[in-house]
């Protein structure tokens, strides 16, 4: 039987809580949030949002990411690995038919200037929708 993240989860935020020196009613204040709300959190008895989590995230001064990754809603980031989904991209870029050719291009060219294109070879997401590796200049 898997464990629920949700325990993890609340005894997490309860310590950065206090290592904060913050009360329950200053961060449910912080947060926007109800008291017994927060309680339950903490507790594991109700799993919040990730717009209540992004606000939690702010009143404690901690990454929203971390709490999302701890609550289940984001896998852990293992930065040393190249992104196996970079195909996937590039094919759903090509793939969407509200996407001009033009537009198509941009994106793509923003994706690997983010994650990188392959020693020097680019994709080039042709008018038809499909992707072919060319050669820079």
């Amino acid at each position: 039987m898997s464990k629920l993240p949700l325990p993890d989860l609340g005894h997490y935020l309860r310590e950065q809580r206090e290592s904060a020196q913050l009360s329950l009613r200053q961060l449910a204040d912080m947060a926007g949030i109800s008291n017994p709300y927060l309680s339950q959190i903490e507790r594991g008895l109700k799993r919040p949002s990730a717009e209540i989590l992004q606000q939690i995230a702010k009143g404690l001064q901690v990454s929203a990411e971390s709490l999302y990754v701890r609550a289940g809603i984001l896998d852990e980031r293992d930065d040393t690995v190249v992104p196996a989904a970079a195909p996937d991209v590039l094919t759903a870029i090509a793939a969407d038919p509200g996407l001009t050719d033009r537009q198509r291009g941009v994106l793509v060219e923003i994706y690997q200037s983010f994650v990188g294109a392959d020693a020097g070879t680019a994709r080039h997401v042709a008018p038809t929708g499909a992707t072919t590796p060319t050669k820079e200049s």
